[in-house]
């Protein structure tokens, strides 16, 4: 059978039904883990130097008061440096300790990164629980990201910013499915859909993979057909990769390894190879230490620009936290941080602003708001 045949349009109702029943618990431990707790991060301060005891004003000759003042011009000069404290996630030094910036190949023509930011609203519009791009109905939820936009624009004006809409594409369900996959693939007429809000709103889209039991070589492939438009990029979700454990999504965190990112990579550079596309933004998923395993083998093409996205939710101090430890200490190309709506606040806790995600070190390129 044509996995891309048009279901019925009954098919698409029982779909949504099991969609909205199965699915919108599925990420509910995507909690950020708590690597360490949350302490200031402070600058070196330079030695202590004692100065000498001089007060210009105690002079009593003129010769004297020269002397004197400069004397004091000078040691104010070496006065140490004023300490800066840093929120976890800010230090330069730990940032440089790790080994940022990446050396990587240089952005080829046509690159998004790093000379624009993404700002992406994520989600399915089958369900008004897997975040802000299916919450609200297509005008306002384009006005909505249109306004965060904005906001992203204002505080950092040097660099433009690109709308973009993340779409799930492929969706983890909590029950095996006809073909035991734990994994509903939408329709073509819903990726497509979604693909015109994206070029009615000047943004570019992305295809998310949830495989559930599913392997990301068989199933990545599926999606040739919408990738090989210039606009058009990926993300795979770790937490949903559960072949090894054999859990059922939603019970149990999953993990890829550097070979599958690798593989994805691969996939995507011969995309833009064979069809002469510029080169493809993939984001990867991570909230725990064991979401990426071998990271370091993580290979970078030209082809293809590597985003490992921190999206955990919770407290600020706790994505802090999160994306230091596992997004920063490992570093791959460029850095990615999601922003919760409903489960970062919903403790009481605001939701970390521009301005803020900017003093992060290194600034995040890839900002998705779900």
């Amino acid at each position: 059978m044509n996995s891309r045949r048009i279901a019925p349009q009954l098919f698409l109702f029982l779909s949504l039904t099991v969609l909205i029943s199965l699915l919108s618990g599925c990420d509910t431990k995507k909690k950020a883990e708590a690597p360490v707790k949350p302490v200031p991060e402070k600058a070196a301060a330079a030695p202590a130097i004692v100065q000498p005891d001089v007060t210009a004003f105690s002079a009593t000759s003129s010769a004297i008061r020269r002397a004197a003042a400069m004397a004091n011009r000078t040691g104010a000069s070496r006065q140490p440096a004023q300490q800066v404290k840093y929120l976890t996630g800010e230090s330069p030094d730990f940032a440089r300790n790790c080994g940022w910036p990446v050396n990587c190949p240089t952005p080829l023509p046509g690159s998004i990164l790093p000379a624009k930011r993404i700002v992406a609203y994520y989600g399915n519009p089958l369900s008004k629980k897997m975040g802000a791009l299916g919450e609200y109905p297509k005008d306002e939820m384009l006005k909505r990201l249109k306004a965060e936009v904005a906001h992203w624009q204002a505080a950092d004006p040097a660099t433009p910013v690109q709308p973009a809409l993340h779409l799930i594409a492929v969706v983890a369900q909590g029950a095996p499915g006809k073909d035991g996959k734990y994994r509903m693939i939408m329709p073509d007429t819903i990726v497509s859909q979604v693909y015109e809000w994206a070029k009615e709103a000047g943004a570019v889209m992305f295809i998310d993979i949830q495989t559930g039991h599913d392997d990301i070589r068989t199933i990545l492939p599926r999606f040739e057909w919408i990738l090989k438009n210039p606009d058009v990029h990926l993300g795979i979700d770790p937490e949903f990769n559960l072949i090894a454990s054999g859990k059922k999504p939603g019970t149990k965190i999953g993990t890829y390894d550097a070979a599958d990112i690798n593989y994805a990579s691969s996939f995507l550079k011969e995309l833009v190879k064979k069809y002469n596309l510029p080169p493809k933004v993939f984001t990867v998923h991570r909230f725990t230490r064991g979401g990426i395993t071998n990271s370091r083998n993580i290979l970078l093409r030209p082809e293809v620009q590597i985003v490992m996205h921190m999206d955990g939710w919770g407290a600020p101090w706790l994505k802090r936290d999160t994306y230091k430890a596992y997004v920063v200490a490992e570093p791959v190309q460029y850095t990615g941080f999601k922003l919760f709506y409903h489960n970062d606040t919903k403790k009481g806790n605001p939701l970390l602003t521009p301005q803020e995600l900017l003093r992060l070190n290194p600034k995040p390129l890839y900002i998705q708001y779900q």
